[in-house]
């Protein structure tokens, strides 16, 4: 039920002056404010902080995340000022304008409004209600924390995450003012404190006055520090130094922001995985790491994924148990490439190989079918050259999901399709698994299922955006095919 602020914050003072509340008001009292295109702008102009969360009605997520959600604003709304939730329908096509406004791509998503919506930031909290609470407090208050006492860093500083402490003689200053906008930049990414005595620090220097931002980390040589105050040089500081030389992957779950960032640097991505409670592994690891830091700076970060919490990505990227150890690197372009089964000296010499351009792409298939006889054939990616490219036939591609509904639907009709031309040598009506095969070629831009595809005999390749009945995609195949008559030369026998 859409409530308005003026609503909200009466009810929000009653609560805060009444010492008992009945558990049937309790129940039906709705902590989370319902917003939409009609009430959104004027309520989030009026607040300095609120949480906003998309969401869809037939969304699973969201149905797990609404009671968590639900509870947290319940105790926010005891916070001293409250602290607000809400939520809009963004399935709603009235609010589809809104939800394009705030880039809404999948459900649930929870944003951040600051400074009456003027400021937007990810929410990348957690989705239970303590944490919830706990996460929204941290961001609602300043952006960076002081520390006054060794307690007060221990409190700040853990030894799992990665903290940014600035360092100062006085809390004013162009230095310290471009450090607090760092903070409000990437403060839902990373916690901040600032102090004027850097012997209440765990680690580093302890008597350099500053300025000097000291970052410290849980893994690698613990802390760094930076001296350069130009917001571009913080910025690039924080995100470099918060990656390991080598991410670990495991089922640790403190270690998996480190795997988010690892995706998600536009770096290319060396990945070896290995069974890392394996005798003899430690010799390949001590040699990876060698090589993660001779190629530090140069383009490529570096991942070891223990082979228990990796089989999502042996599934990706079509790979097998029985080849680990191995090492793919993947490319921002798409491209992979793969050495299995490797040693420890293999290591150096192959990532140097793939760095001068040695290296062929790996492309993963399905294995090539011992049989092809139905009515439409089976491509897989290590048939498509010579299936589609090189046949010198006019050819129907699907790409297509085993589990999409549209390409389930649309099977009956390009076996129809394809028993239409069943007589006609030159016209061929096929599919591809694009979920376990790479597409490796560059004309076929496939972003969803089904994708189809014509490449006629003299190479003309079209995408189908038509109706998906038979008669539209036979005349499209009249169409567009090549009709000219290619004839073979015969040599006569003496």
């Amino acid at each position: 039920m859409a409530r308005s602020v003026s609503i909200w914050l009466a009810m929000a003072a009653i609560v805060c002056s009444l010492t008992v509340i009945s558990a049937e008001e309790s129940e039906s009292k709705e902590f989370v404010l319902t917003l939409d295109h009609s009430n959104f702008t004027d309520t989030v102009s009026k607040q300095d902080f609120i949480v906003v969360e998309f969401y869809a009605p037939w969304c699973g997520h969201c149905k797990n995340l609404a009671p968590e959600y639900e509870k947290a604003a319940s105790i926010l709304s005891k916070h001293d000022p409250p602290i607000f939730l809400a939520k809009v329908d963004a399935n709603d096509e009235a609010n589809k304008e809104l939800a394009s406004q705030y880039e809404i791509k999948g459900y649930p998503t929870l944003k951040i409004l600051r400074n009456g919506g003027k400021n937007v930031q990810e929410y990348k909290g957690p989705r239970e209600a303590d944490g919830i609470v706990e996460y929204v407090k941290k961001q609602s208050g300043p952006a960076s924390a002081e520390i006054k006492s060794a307690e007060d860093a221990s409190n700040l500083i853990g030894d799992k995450k990665i903290v940014v402490v600035g360092i100062f003689p006085k809390f004013s200053g162009e230095e310290f003012e471009s450090y607090i906008a760092l903070a409000e930049k990437l403060r839902s990414d990373y916690e901040f404190g600032h102090t004027l005595d850097a012997k209440h620090l765990p680690r580093g220097e302890s008597s350099v006055t500053g300025p000097v931002v000291r970052l410290f980390k849980p893994f690698d040589e613990l802390f760094v520090d930076l001296k350069d105050f130009k917001l571009e040089a913080l910025e690039k500081f924080v995100e470099e130094s918060s990656i390991p030389i080598v991410t670990l992957f495991d089922n640790d779950p403190s270690n998996h922001p480190f795997v988010i960032k690892f995706y998600n640097s536009p770096n290319a991505k060396a990945m070896l995985f290995a069974n890392l409670s394996a005798e003899g592994v430690d010799a390949v690891k001590s040699k990876y790491r060698e090589v993660a830091e001779q190629y530090k700076g140069q383009g490529i970060s570096f991942l070891l994924g223990d082979v228990e919490a990796s089989q999502g990505a042996f599934q990706y990227f079509g790979i097998q148990e029985s080849q680990v150890p191995l090492i793919i690197v993947q490319n921002n372009d798409g491209k992979k490439y793969l050495k299995p089964n490797l040693v420890a000296d293999d290591i150096a010499p192959w990532v140097k190989d793939y760095k001068e351009g040695k290296v062929q792409p790996y492309v993963k298939s399905e294995p090539i079918p011992e049989e092809n006889n139905e009515p439409v054939k089976v491509v897989v990616a290590d048939t498509l050259e010579d299936m589609v490219f090189k046949s010198g036939k006019n050819v129907l591609l699907e790409f297509y999901a085993p589990w999409c509904g549209h390409c389930k639907k649309l099977a009956p009709i390009l076996d129809e399709i394809a028993v239409h031309y069943e007589k006609d040598a030159k016209v061929l009506i096929a599919k591809l698994d694009a979920t376990a095969n790479d597409i490796a070629d560059e004309n076929f831009d496939v972003k969803g299922y089904p994708t189809v595809y014509f490449r006629s005999a003299n190479g003309n390749i079209t995408p189908y955006e038509g109706d998906r009945s038979k008669e539209d995609i036979i005349d499209f195949i009249e169409k567009n095919r090549d009709k000219a008559v290619h004839q073979e030369s015969v040599k006569d026998e003496l």
